[in-house]
């Protein structure tokens, strides 16, 4: 039996996160987020608690998240996704950088852009 690569665990670790967290699991980040969780991103706070606080009351939380593409290299999963608020319309493209030691995120950075126009982007957002 081949042993699973540490990118490949850390990959499936991000996707069940990721599908519990999208079908409303906000629980599920006391189990994936260490305790010393640092945030990347202006305005979000680091630490666990203080994150999933922020998290529980953003938007993304209430929208509907539609995966595109996971890739894992080593201690790090990078996962592209449409935001679709519960409003609709074209929603928000988002790539989340994960940093995973033993199993736990302990490091994440984003990139968040509106879905512009269909005719500003010919070939397609995702």
């Amino acid at each position: 039996m081949t042993e699973i690569s540490v990118s490949g665990r850390n990959k499936e670790l991000a996707l069940r996160g990721f599908t519990e967290f999208a079908a409303g699991n906000i629980g599920i980040l006391r189990t994936l987020l260490r305790e010393d969780f640092v945030e990347h991103s202006p305005g979000n706070p680091s630490g666990r608690e203080a994150f999933i606080e922020f998290i529980a009351s953003a938007p993304v939380a209430g929208s509907r998240l539609d995966l595109k593409r996971v890739i894992a290299e080593d201690d790090y999963v990078v996962m592209h996704y449409h935001m679709v608020p519960p409003e609709g319309g074209r929603g928000i493209a988002v790539v989340d950088v994960w940093r995973l030691e033993d199993g736990q995120i302990v490091e994440h950075w984003d990139v968040v852009q509106p879905v512009p126009e269909p005719e500003e982007i010919p070939n397609g957002m995702f």
